[in-house]
Parts: structure tokens; C-alpha cells; sequence
């Protein structure tokens, strides 16, 4: 149900800085009528650390509503304080919700102890399952090969895990062991083609967001082995480096706004790409 395309899902701002909901409903609009699989709310993309606590619960809430249950919906409920992630889980919603993305927890650089005992709290207490997510570039620690694999055989709650490592060498030893239905996800749009071909399950996508059809065509012969994957990932290399050159989710927030589908604002501490790269952004685009 969570193999395939998922996009993770912007948050779009009005100049005042408020969510932006008339946008949020045509990106979700956008990115359903684009044929992706399964939708992830609250994820990095989102701006989540910077949204209040009643407005995750809103914009998740807003999610379920205009997706009326038409495609799987995945949540992210994460922290670096596992007291805290435990009581927003318990006081979630989860209706309708389909499974958590969970991040490694960030910035307090726990041992891999202390990630196992993190994750197996969690899941005592969610009542979905869960999508484990290493992103060591952003947490600061990386999640061992060892310590999910630790993890998938100690809980059938945790499902699958989001791996932005970049280590492929990692990547095959998770596939390699872990259980039989245990999803690998790509979390980086620059290796849909290379996990995939690895044995991987599929991607949740910043890259979804502005150009869904065409990641979901990757992603789908990136899992099938087809010849033409390599050179349609390829063909997306420049625009992906231009997305992340300023950070995420400037960039795909720049495409987004190219497209008039949302207004062009972040919240600080994150801010717009700048003129020059907006303007190879929208080069890049018009070669596309």
C-alpha cells in the first residue's frame, strides 16, 4: 500500500505568513490527479518545525479531509524528546491515518541504544505502523544498518524506513536482511533509480510535489529494472541540485510558485531561493 510515489507534502504560506490552505488543496489536487501512490503530511518539507502544534494537527486534519480517502496517508510525528513524541501520539487523531514517518531523533546525537529504545517506545504506544526515517545530513547521527534491522525484527509495527543516507552499501544490507514485507524507501530524489534497482520499494518525494506524473513514471520503472529508467533519472539531475542547492524546500517551493500553485514564502529561519537560482530554476523547467 506504501510502495510506489509518495510525495512529502509542502506547506504553502500567504505573504503573512499563515498555511496557506486554498494552495495546500491544489498541490494535493495536483499531486493526487498526478497518479502518485500514497501521501506523507508533516514531513521535513513541510516546514513542520516551524508550524505550532494546533497547526500540525490542523493541516493533517485538512489533508484527510480533501483526500477523502483516496489515497494511503502517512503522518510524521517525530522529535528528539521521546516523552513529547509519546504525547502527541496519544493525543493524535489517527483516523484515516494509514502509518507515522518517524525521524531519527535530531541534534542530542543518541548512541544506538538509545535510537533502538526511541523507536520501540514509540511503538508501544502508536497504534499505526511505522515508517522509520534516517536522514543523517539533518539529525546529525545516522541509524546503522544494524539497529533497523534490530528494530523491524523486534516490532511488526515499524513497516519500512525512509533511507537518505546515501550509503548504498547501507541500503543492501537492509534489503538484504530485513523481513520479508519490510519497505525501503529512497529519501533522496537523486537515488530512485539506484535503490530501486537495488530492490527498493519506492520514494517519498520532494520532487513529487512539482512534477508528480513524471516521478511516479521513474519510480515505477526505477522498481521494474526497465533500460529507460537510468536516463529519466538522469534527465532530472540538474533540476534536483537546483532544488537543494538553497535547501529544502525553497527550491521545490520556487517550482510550485512557477507553476502558480502557491506563493512563493518560507518561514524563517528558512527563506526563498535567491534571484539567480529562481531564474536557473525556471531555464531548467522550460528545458523540461
Amino acid at each position: 500500500m506504501l510502495k510506489g510515489t509518495g510525495p512529502a507534502l509542502v506547506t504553502p504560506f500567504k505573504n503573512d505568513l499563515s498555511v496557506d490552505y486554498d494552495a495546500l488543496e491544489r498541490v494535493l489536487e495536483y499531486v493526487i490527479k498526478g497518479g502518485v501512490d500514497f501521501l506523507v503530511a508533516l514531513g521535513t518539507t513541510a516546514e513542520t518545525a516551524t508550524l505550532s502544534h494546533d497547526e500540525r494537527h490542523e493541516v493533517y486534519r485538512f489533508i484527510k479531509k480533501v483526500n477523502n480517502k483516496r489515497l494511503p496517508l502517512v503522518v510524521g510525528f517525530g522529535g528528539n524528546n521521546t516523552a513529547e513524541v509519546i504525547e502527541h501520539i496519544n493525543k493524535a487523531d489517527f483516523e484515516d491515518v494509514n502509518a507515522i514517518l518517524s525521524v531519527v531523533p535530531y541534534y542530542n546525537k543518541p548512541n544506538q541504544e538509545g535510537l533502538y529504545r526511541h523507536f520501540m517506545a514509540l511503538a508501544e504506544v502508536s497504534p499505526v505502523p511505522i515508517i522509520l526515517y534516517n536522514v543523517p545530513g539533518r539529525t546529525g547521527v545516522n541509524m546503522d544498518a544494524e539497529t533497523t534491522l534490530r528494530l523491524a525484527s523486534a516490532s511488526d509495527k515499524f513497516i519500512g524506513i525512509k533511507e537518505a543516507s546515501g550509503d548504498l552499501d547501507q541500503v543492501k544490507n537492509i534489503l538484504k536482511n530485513a523481513p520479508k514485507d519490510f519497505l525501503v524507501l529512497s529519501g533522496e530524489d537523486g537515488l530512485i533509480n539506484e535503490i530501486a534497482s537495488l530492490g527498493g520499494h519506492g520514494v517519498i518525494s520532494v520532487l513529487a510535489n512539482a512534477f508528480p506524473k513524471r516521478t511516479v513514471a521513474l519510480t515505477n520503472k526505477s522498481i521494474k529494472n526497465a533500460q529507460e529508467a537510468k536516463s529519466l533519472q538522469e534527465d532530472f539531475t540538474d533540476l534536483i541540485n537546483l532544488l537543494f542547492i538553497e535547501g529544502n524546500p525553497a527550491g521545490v517551493k520556487a517550482v510550485l510558485n512557477q507553476k502558480g500553485l502557491i506563493e512563493n514564502v518560507l518561514r524563517l529561519p528558512l527563506c526563498p531561493v535567491s534571484d539567480e537560482t529562481f531564474k536557473k530554476i525556471s531555464v531548467v523547467m522550460d528545458e523540461q
